[in-house]
């Protein structure tokens, strides 16, 4: 731990997986190095209802399926599901339940899993509760007898608050409850969340499992079998899959990830050090930084932070959006996790759909700004923040 500065070490032979589980040239005739895009929507029967292995696109395909084996392995659990989206691996989450089951979920969470969880799993009888998962003993009272799942992101979206993991899981299993964390943020690279007693990890594998801002896809990861029956059965009765071609792509973006995120790390915490000395920054909300209220959690259960943080502007709105407006390098655009540097105002962007009420209690102000931080030179990113400042 102390070659990591107190962080946890690396994962293990992460980027050895990464280039060769599953996917060794030995597995397919060709013996061609890259795994193949196999994009045909239907295989041929030895005789009805006798395939060789796959039947049809929808239930199951050899270019995706070596994708899910890769993410399965990549965070040390034994099945791997993808989906056309974060959200569509969160709709099939949902398909599991019934109406009258309850969620317990983080109150600062991605703007469209709250709008998903509020506006669209309410409509069919599935309950909601919204909570500040740092404090254990209110989510402990919150729990009821048809409490089902409990979901939570650490770092948070986008206020950067960091969850106890273990803690959560202990409570979690007292009451028998699927536990669910979105990893989106840290990838398996930086967090394995199920060595904390996480039953199902999702991914918005858009965003830093892919890395090149050209895919839209969602997983889910378990080592639970039953879990994952009931979730390899929603993913071909909804049909929520992802192409072929998209399978290749985010296979491909897996090989660099590790590299990937250390250049992000690195850039990142740059930036913030950057800004926390900054004369019209108020506040920087970075897990990696010593400032942070929860960084010695932070350190305890992750290696190190990704490229995503936030930091209130001084000024408001108009201010904000002046500032935004001139970054050249920084484009102003939603998501994250790409090779490119990204930043964003999410009180009217990544989270306009969350109530203003909320928002406020949030912290989710209009001087609020998230930013990606992508993998450029780090001088031409600060050079492009510093002149930005100066047009305020």
């Amino acid at each position: 731990m102390s070659s990591q500065n107190d962080f946890l070490p690396y994962p293990k032979g992460f980027a050895t997986a990464a280039i060769h589980h599953a996917q060794e040239p030995e597995e397919w005739d060709s013996m061609a190095i890259v795994a193949p895009i196999v994009t045909s929507t239907t295989f041929k029967q030895f005789a009805p209802s006798q395939p060789k292995k796959f039947e049809y696109a929808r239930s199951g395909n050899p270019t995706r399926e070596v994708l899910e084996k890769v993410l399965a392995k990549l965070d040390n659990a034994k099945y791997g599901l993808t989906f056309s989206s974060g959200l569509g691996a969160t709709t099939a989450l949902l398909g599991m339940l019934n109406a009258g089951d309850h969620i317990i979920s983080g109150s600062d969470i991605y703007g469209g899993t709250n709008r998903l969880f509020n506006q669209v799993a309410t409509k069919f009888g599935i309950q909601i509760t919204l909570l500040d998962m740092s404090d254990l003993s209110t989510f402990e009272k919150t729990i009821s007898e048809n409490t089902k799942v409990v979901w939570i992101e650490t770092p948070t979206n986008p206020t950067m608050q960091v969850v106890d993991i273990k803690a959560v899981s202990e409570i979690t299993k007292r009451h028998n409850i699927i536990l669910v964390l979105d990893n989106t943020f840290l990838t398996p690279y930086l967090l394995q969340p199920m060595q904390f007693g996480v039953d199902i990890v999702s991914y918005s594998l858009t965003k830093y499992m892919n890395g090149h801002t050209d895919v839209v896809m969602g997983a889910l990861v378990t080592s639970d079998e039953v879990i994952y029956n009931k979730l390899k059965y929603l993913q071909n009765a909804m049909g929520i899959v992802p192409s072929p071609f998209d399978c290749y792509q985010v296979n491909r973006g897996l090989k660099t990830l590790a590299l990937r995120m250390e250049k992000h790390k690195e850039n990142a915490l740059l930036v913030a050090k950057y800004l926390e000395n900054h004369p019209k920054v108020e506040k920087v909300l970075h897990p990696g930084l010593p400032s942070h209220p929860q960084h010695d959690l932070f350190k305890q259960q992750t290696s190190g932070h990704s490229g995503t943080f936030s930091f209130y502007l001084k000024g408001g709105l108009e201010t904000a959006k002046k500032f935004l407006t001139v970054l050249k390098l920084f484009a102003l655009a939603e998501s994250l996790g790409g090779y490119e540097s990204l930043i964003e105002l999410p009180s009217i962007m990544t989270h306009a759909s969350v109530p203003p009420e909320q928002r406020k209690v949030l912290g989710i102000t209009d001087s609020l700004i998230r930013l990606s931080v992508g993998i450029e030179d780090i001088e031409d990113l600060i050079a492009d923040l510093e002149q930005a400042f100066k047009s305020l």
